[in-house]
């Protein structure tokens, strides 16, 4: 076992510290097997961080205390192979990307993503790698007003892989403003036009993290919303409606709802040549937050292609935390609110993964990185168990044989 370096001072406090995470998560519940995991590395909070991600998960009472003396190194092993020349090949199995298809309904069902992406470069690949799977396309957009040297990082991850590329098009992101809707439009001209063919079109930011993985939010799709479009949402109340500096156009009823959405390629394609559609991009420039009223009141219109204009708020696209929702839809946020949203903890990784939602947002990796190195190396355990396909090696992140163990029951 490694040693702390702690001061002499402070080395009967951190003695007791470690003896009790180290006795509390070895000690397994009835349901548990008694054997010891097959690896020998050990750390001072157990087989970590997989064993104390199984307390978090299983919700066990004293794993939040654990984990604020338990923090994750912040991803140097990431930053390391960004910074490291080599090839594709190395660069793909190094930071553990799914290189196959891993079943037939995968493979025959492709699906575009479109990331906007503004801070935390180590997020970033976390997401990428949790989503990509090589018959998908991704369109990232980079904020204009990034640092020189992040635009530069992604650039060089981009760079690896055939079906991901940069949007040529940059905005200048601003909270609530016009930017966010027309950089999901950039970067939407460019997937038409790409030489990838995909089904559907999903859009996240740097934030949100996936709870599905790709078989089951392709199933959810195809048997829940085939050529139908995923936008939640419910007709704008008219004291709303009496804040638009000018009237609608083409005398569209306004709609509020989410920013995110699943939508179809033929839907796609109408947004960007509809001429109802382009007069109300420019009428958006206008009001805040245009990206919440967007998609969801173009796709109640008829004739749009796999309009659901009865479809409400249904469609499970997002996991939210919202403050004002508290005791109701959720048991509160064990992180911390900002801006009425839960910035997710530890404590929240029980309610996260028993969400029927595809996507959860909002993680910050920089103030507590476990919340998302645990939900990663949960999704890709649950990836791999659901391939068809031999799995590579490659695809397993390292230590995770008492996280398999602890995930079997």
């Amino acid at each position: 076992m490694s040693q702390l370096r702690v001061t002499k001072s402070g080395l009967v406090v951190s003695a007791v510290i470690c003896i009790f995470i180290f006795l509390y998560l070895r000690n397994p519940t009835p349901a548990e097997p008694e054997e010891e995991p097959a690896h020998s590395e050990v750390v001072e909070c157990g087989f970590y961080p997989d064993e104390l991600c199984s307390a978090l998960f299983e919700g066990k009472a004293a794993a939040p205390q654990i984990a604020k003396f338990c923090k994750t190194p912040h991803k140097s092993e990431i930053h390391a192979h960004l910074h490291t020349p080599g090839n594709c090949s190395r660069i793909s199995q190094g930071l553990h990307f799914i290189t196959r298809p891993l079943s037939t309904e995968e493979g025959d069902f492709s699906l575009a993503y479109i990331i906007t992406i503004h801070k935390e470069l180590a997020m970033f690949v976390q997401l990428l790698r949790a989503v990509y799977v090589p018959q998908n396309v991704y369109c990232i957009h980079v904020d204009e007003k990034t640092p020189k040297k992040y635009k530069t990082a992604v650039q060089t991850l981009v760079n690896y892989f055939e079906n991901v590329f940069i949007s040529s098009k940059r905005e200048k992101m601003a909270y609530a403003g016009f930017t966010r809707l027309q950089a999901d439009i950039n970067c939407m001209k460019e997937l038409v036009h790409s030489k990838f063919q995909w089904n559907y079109v999903i859009n996240l930011c740097g934030q949100d993290f996936p709870i599905k993985t790709n078989r089951e939010i392709v199933h959810y799709i195809r048997s829940k919303w085939k050529d139908k479009n995923i936008t939640p949402g419910a007709i704008q109340p008219p004291h709303i409606n009496n804040r638009f500096k000018d009237k609608p156009p083409h005398n569209l009823t306004i709609y509020f709802g989410s920013a995110y959405y699943v939508l179809t390629r033929k839907f796609v394609e109408f947004i960007l040549t509809d001429i109802r559609a382009k007069d109300m991009l420019q009428w958006s420039k206008d009001i805040r937050s245009p990206e919440q009223h967007y998609w969801v009141t173009l796709n109640q219109l008829k004739d749009a292609p796999g309009a659901t204009p009865d479809a409400g708020w249904e469609g499970t696209v997002r996991a939210i935390k919202w403050k004002s929702e508290e005791g109701n839809v959720h048991d509160g946020c064990k992180g911390r609110y900002v801006q009425d949203i839960c910035v997710y903890g530890p404590g929240d990784l029980p309610w996260l993964v028993q969400s029927s939602s595809l996507f959860a947002y909002k993680f910050e990796p920089s103030t507590d990185p476990l919340v998302v190195t645990c939900l990663e190396r949960r999704h890709r355990l649950q990836v791999l168990r659901q391939a068809e396909v031999p799995i590579e090696p490659h695809w397993r992140f390292q230590q995770q044989s008492h996280f398999n163990m602890r995930l079997n029951h």
